[in-house]
């Protein structure tokens, strides 16, 4: 995950100061659709295992939504 962060932010500041090229903006897309599908199925497990207490006490255990 970290060489994946390097690498996005180093595209980042390139396309800030010289810009990218049409192979590096291609790159920099999958890169990003990469990091964002890893956040999303790393924050659904975080979920799972996350449980809730209302105000009774009770413990309730996150619903995955269909």
């Amino acid at each position: 995950m970290s060489a994946l962060t390097d690498r996005i932010n180093e595209l980042s500041r390139k396309s800030k100061t010289v810009g990218l090229t049409e192979e590096e903006k291609v790159e920099q897309a999958r890169l990003r659709d990469e990091f964002r599908a890893i956040f999303r199925r790393n924050f659904g497990l975080q979920l799972e295992n996350t449980t809730f207490v209302d105000e009774n006490g009770n413990v309730i255990k996150h619903k995955k939504k269909d």
